[in-house]
């Protein structure tokens, strides 16, 4: 009886040890586990705050481009932007329409623009003013050093001589596309020397009013008056940002004729929906639609370029102007 009794508390004392043993094993795994989930939830928030901490980016080298200048054949600047412009007026050309002189800083602007993507590539843009004649020339020399033709087309109307628009684009060392760009160019009669200096003097037109009734400062150029109106919205070319300067902006140009009168022509920049309704404020206001086209291949959003022309008071046409800038998302003047 002793014995069975001794047996049976040993076998008691034996299980107490054992669930005394699975408790103190449950519980370490408990502490191994909460330690581990606290690890990781450390590592994760570690990870979180590493990718929410802004990237610090190392500025990029700069390019040199006085060699662009070079490569061109032409004295560039660099723009308020980031752009690096070097402008191409086709002086050269004595162009008429609507029986109106124009003036190259009117409607006759070869430009091409840089924009720096790293520290040895560009990325090109520009818009070059050709004779018909010269359209096929320049496509080939253009072709042959990889720079490709985003648009062909007119801006006015009933002009003599004929003059063509082609849109280009292109990416690499900003050296080569500037001796690439110069190489086409050379086959046609573009100036590439200084420009002849205008004289300092009043336009004839009231430029102070029509900042006023625009809402936006230009500047006088090669005797025309320049204003330039920015999209409020960002513009990419192949998920890459493009600069109001690389032609992105709404071109406004005024080229005083006589008594206060001025011709106007320039492009308007629009997504699809506000064609139709500047259209109707041009065409209100007495302003001629010329053309209507796109100038990139990949932009976002997608844009549309509509040229105009007028020869009337310059006063009443800034009033139709303002009317048309009125249906876009333009970026407010200051």
């Amino acid at each position: 009886m002793h014995q069975r009794a001794g047996s049976q508390s040993r076998w008691w004392r034996a299980g107490i040890s054992a669930v005394a043993a699975l408790v103190l094993i449950v519980a370490a795994c408990s502490r191994e586990r909460e330690e581990g989930e606290r690890e990781q939830e450390a590592s994760k928030s570690a990870a979180q705050g590493q990718h929410e901490r802004p990237q610090v980016q190392r500025p990029l080298a700069p390019i040199d481009w006085k060699q662009v200048d070079v490569g061109v054949g032409k004295s560039g600047a660099l723009q308020p932007d980031g752009a690096y412009k070097v402008g191409m007026p086709r002086s050269d050309l004595h162009v008429t329409t609507a029986g109106v002189a124009v003036k190259p800083a009117l409607a006759l602007g070869s430009w091409v623009a840089f924009m720096q993507m790293s520290d040895t590539e560009a990325m090109l843009m520009g818009d070059l003013v050709l004779l018909e004649s010269e359209v096929g020339p320049v496509l080939g020399k253009l072709q042959d050093g990889g720079i490709e033709q985003t648009a062909l087309h007119n801006h006015l109307l009933h002009e003599s001589p004929r003059v063509m628009y082609m849109h280009i684009g292109g990416r690499g060392t900003p050296t080569r596309l500037a001796v690439a760009v110069h190489a086409a160019l050379a086959v046609t009669a573009t100036p590439f020397g200084a420009p002849s200096p205008t004289p300092v003097g009043s336009l004839g037109i009231d430029t102070a009013q029509i900042v006023q009734i625009l809402g936006y400062h230009g500047k006088a150029n090669g005797g025309v008056y320049q204003v330039g109106v920015p999209r409020a919205e960002k513009i990419t070319a192949d998920g890459i940002d493009v600069p109001p300067s690389m032609g992105l902006a709404t071109a406004i140009n005024f080229q005083p004729t006589s008594g206060g009168k001025a011709a106007i022509t320039g492009d308007f920049v629009l997504t699809g929906n506000e064609v139709n309704p500047v259209i109707r404020a041009l065409r209100d206001n007495g302003i001629a639609v010329t053309a209507l086209h796109s100038h990139m291949l990949t932009d976002n959003p997608r844009l549309f370029f509509m040229h105009y022309w007028a020869n009337d008071d310059a006063l009443k046409l800034a009033h139709g102007l303002r009317t048309a800038l009125d249906k876009m998302n333009v970026k407010k003047a200051g």
